[in-house]
């Protein structure tokens, strides 16, 4: 049998065979690399801060949507609004159900500062989603966090091997609130996890995710784990980190930011800035860097040639 079945479609998509092993967590995985480093994930969220949701069980290719049991028509058009429109798109299904029926649920989530919401709707048809609102203004809302664990084995095998075993434990509390989910970013932090409809990322998460799930329960953030919050631009993510860090600020809403000034860090490659954040005793000042790692590395289990990260660095916290 050749590598492509009809069409073209890479043997991965297709109904009549099985997805091809993933192979198991050796030496050589990226996330293994990863954690054997040290590598931090903060200020590594995605900038899009509103999604679409598509249950859709079955195999993912490398482009999960168009490499799907999705209406191929549909999925190149799907594509091109969620382009305009700023909105990314994220294929779920539900934990260990991978072959199953699917329920044909979609969702729209709004990250947004002062927005935060998610919406549950159910389609017909995969065209019904070219013309249904994305603004919330349809469907039901979800009444606490959502749950997506990256487990895109067609993407990077690490976050298969990690990602599928910590979405089917993850102790949330309905079987709605957790989703197995397309590419979220950072294959070298798997398992990645996405918890809507605030946006935070979370990195190389331990054991079944509990610790994770405890703090959203209490509306917070895990702090050792955090990525990010998706839609800030990246030296907003690292103050927050650190400023998080500094007077143990761990509510969801906590510092918010309240603008960002580029500073000169006189050193080619370097760049820094000064990120002021409001905080309940005044604005808060978080001076921070960024660099490249000092070695280059395999990102991902499937890159050919290594390359280097940007990493980040805390420099001064003040009160303004």
């Amino acid at each position: 049998m050749t590598a492509t079945g009809p069409a073209g479609k890479d043997d991965f998509c297709r109904a009549d065979v099985p997805a091809r092993p993933l192979g198991r967590l050796d030496a050589t995985r990226c996330s293994v690399q990863a954690l054997e480093r040290g590598d931090s994930g903060v200020a590594t969220a995605a900038p899009v801060s509103r999604w679409l949701l598509i249950e859709q069980p079955g195999p993912w290719g490398r482009q999960a949507l168009l490499q799907s049991r999705f209406d191929a028509r549909v999925a190149r058009l799907l594509t091109e609004r969620a382009q305009r429109e700023g909105v990314r798109v994220l294929l779920v299904r539900r934990p260990g159900d991978r072959l199953a029926d699917s329920g044909r649920r979609w969702a729209y989530a709004d990250g947004r500062l002062g927005r935060e919401g998610l919406w549950w709707s159910v389609r017909s048809a995969d065209s019904d989603l070219l013309t249904a609102p994305w603004d919330g203004s349809v469907g039901e809302p979800a009444r606490g966090p959502t749950y997506l664990v990256c487990t895109h084995g067609g993407h990077d095998a690490c976050c298969a091997l990690r990602g599928r075993p910590l979405a089917r434990a993850l102790p949330a509390p309905g079987p709605t609130d957790v989703w197995e989910c397309s590419h979220l970013g950072g294959d070298r932090f798997a398992a990645n996890m996405l918890v809507l409809p605030h946006g935070f990322y979370y990195g190389q998460v331990p054991g079944d995710g509990g610790l994770v799930v405890a703090a959203h329960d209490r509306d917070e953030v895990a702090l050792p784990w955090l990525r990010g919050r998706a839609g800030l631009a990246a030296p907003v993510q690292a103050a927050q980190h650190y400023a998080r860090e500094e007077f143990g600020a761990l509510g969801v809403d906590d510092l918010p930011p309240i603008r960002v000034d580029p500073q000169d860090a006189g050193e080619p490659g370097v760049e820094r800035w000064a990120v002021a954040l409001a905080h309940a005793a005044g604005t808060v000042v978080v001076t921070v860097e960024s660099r490249p790692s000092p070695e280059a590395v395999h990102l991902t289990c499937q890159a050919t040639t290594p390359g280097r990260a940007r990493t980040w660095h805390r420099l001064s916290l003040s009160r303004g």
